[in-house]
């Protein structure tokens, strides 16, 4: 199986894109005032942080725990997506909501990837040993992937699922990054312009996050 991550700049230029995640939602999570907004940069910081040790084929031997915290994430954001307007500590307004929705989103597709993951380097499978990058991990497991009778193969193994996940990913990337790079309002300052340059920073995150996750899967999908 043919993967990006056969090339190490590649796969060193998204550790470090995950890991730019990770220092910013931490440190956006210490600066939080709200503890809403405090677990919501913590998963964040998490997932990034787990994303990046997936890399390199990390933390294997927790991948049950994993895939349940990042489920779990996931409903905490459909939870503050669909809640009633009163709880103004959740999302509040349709763009909130369209927010959380994207990250729940991001949270499942996060754990369905450790799923996969976990799937394609099954112990006894041919897998390597911990510590190989992601990519090998998938060049081992290509022939052992199961087929029979011309059946379906299971979905944690899913090309086409992978296939779906990199397109849904990619786009979410140009949406962000059309965001970011559309006209500007007249320059302002003070707390106006904090919060706006706070905003598109907050769009070139999550155009380079979606681009990650994207390329991730693409990999599976190969």
């Amino acid at each position: 199986m043919t993967g990006v991550f056969n090339i190490p700049a590649i796969t060193w230029a998204l550790t470090a894109v995950l890991l730019l995640g990770t220092g910013h939602h931490a440190l956006a999570a210490a600066r939080s005032r709200h503890l809403t907004d405090r677990v919501n940069n913590s998963l964040h910081a998490l997932m990034n942080a787990l994303m990046a040790a997936m890399l390199w084929n990390l933390a294997a031997s927790t991948t049950l725990a994993q895939v349940i915290l990042l489920a779990g994430a996931a409903l905490w954001f459909i939870i503050q997506a669909v809640a009633r307007p009163e709880f103004t500590i959740l999302c509040a307004g349709s763009q909130g909501r369209l927010k959380c929705g994207y990250h729940a989103l991001t949270m499942a597709g996060a754990a369905l990837m450790v799923a996969m993951m976990a799937h394609l380097g099954t112990p006894g499978a041919g897998a390597p040993a911990g510590g190989a990058p992601m990519a090998h991990t998938h060049h081992a497991m290509a022939a052992a992937t199961p087929t029979t009778g011309g059946g379906a193969a299971p979905l944690a193994g899913s090309p086409a699922l992978a296939i779906a996940l990199t397109v849904l990913f990619g786009a979410a990337a140009l949406l962000f990054a059309i965001l970011l790079l559309r006209p500007r309002a007249p320059k302002t300052t003070g707390h106006a312009g904090a919060r706006k340059r706070s905003v598109r920073a907050g769009h070139a995150l999550e155009a380079l996050g979606a681009a990650a996750m994207a390329a991730m899967f693409a990999t599976m999908a190969t």
